[in-house]
């Protein structure tokens, strides 16, 4: 892996956009950049960094670590759903299939745990005994396990919006999804999360809980977006686990917890990470890469902006 001191040598370098010439107009979301090109897309994984919906600095090499591992595992999932990856020209970029979006955001959960104001334990300490309308017991703590996965849904926000929480009741009646639909997408998600359980047990993490987006193409369900990301994902180590205290985060969580150290969690102003945090904050998501799929990380060339442009014109005339 990257030494510390390499990761704070390399911030300035941290690729904020990509404005890329000859692929059509450009649409930014909070973490990355997309093109559209006929019935793809261009998915550009930026080194931009959000929480609480916010953009909050940029982080080395988080793109190139997101992409690679959605992509992996993609693969490890495909036995279990369709998804809309074509191929991958460049270390941060995906060529992705466009997809008829489903406006949900499908959250599973295996523990009670989170510092959001829509995480479970949240709703759960401020008395909700019924987050999400699932019916949870008395006397939890934080970070226990659940007795089997839950979903816990929300709207998607627009940019400088909040997730909005759902139950499953509100989704059916409003048919915000058709219900057969929704029962796939029920089916899917918790066969999909407790393959990744396995896989991050062996590896000696947890899975603890993530977030899925969902589409469809040619009238079929699809995962899209990423899968099983420290950004998408909350992992814990299985050596700092033992059902008390804050086990040790291998994912974007433990950028939360610092800014709510700081008291910030997501109006106003954010606090500028040090250079320190933000060496520290890539480490773990090399190192969750590595542990994950048993491969070493191989940093691409840099500037990736440039690099970026040269391997998808390379793509483009294949």
């Amino acid at each position: 892996m990257l030494v510390h001191s390499t990761l704070v040598d390399l911030i300035p370098s941290a690729l904020e956009t990509v404005d890329l010439t000859g692929f059509g107009y450009k649409m930014s979301g909070k973490v990355r950049d997309s093109y559209a090109h006929g019935d793809q897309r261009i998915l550009v994984a930026t080194d931009r960094v959000s929480a609480f919906d916010r953009i909050l600095g940029l982080i080395p090499y988080r793109g190139q670590v997101l992409n690679q591992l959605s992509l992996w595992w993609f693969e490890q999932i495909r036995d279990l759903v369709k998804n809309h990856v074509v191929t991958s020209p460049d270390p941060n970029v995906t060529i992705a299939r466009e997809a008829q979006t489903i406006p949900i955001e499908i959250v599973v959960r295996g523990y009670i745990t989170g510092v959001t104001d829509t995480s479970m334990w949240t709703l759960y300490d401020n008395g909700d005994r019924t987050p999400y309308g699932i019916s949870l017991p008395e006397g939890l703590q934080k970070n226990d396990p659940l007795p089997q996965p839950v979903i816990t849904p929300t709207t998607k926000a627009t940019y400088g919006g909040h997730d909005e929480r759902l139950t499953v009741d509100e989704i059916l009646e409003r048919q915000i999804v058709p219900t057969a639909l929704w029962k796939q997408i029920e089916q899917v998600a918790v066969k999909i999360f407790k393959r990744g359980q396995k896989i991050a047990n062996d590896a000696g993490l947890i899975l603890v809980d993530t977030k899925y987006e969902f589409g469809l193409i040619d009238g079929e369900l699809t995962l899209i977006d990423e899968v099983h990301t420290p950004d998408s994902s909350r992992y814990w180590t299985k050596d700092s686990y033992d059902g008390g205290g804050d086990p040790e985060h291998f994912d974007k969580e433990y950028l939360r917890l610092w800014f709510a150290s700081q008291g910030y969690t997501g109006e106003g102003t954010p606090p500028t990470m040090p250079p320190e945090f933000v060496a520290s904050v890539a480490g773990r998501y090399i190192t969750a890469y590595e542990q994950l799929t048993g491969l070493t990380f191989s940093p691409g060339v840099l500037p990736a902006d440039t690099r970026i442009q040269e391997n998808l014109m390379r793509w483009m005339h294949e």
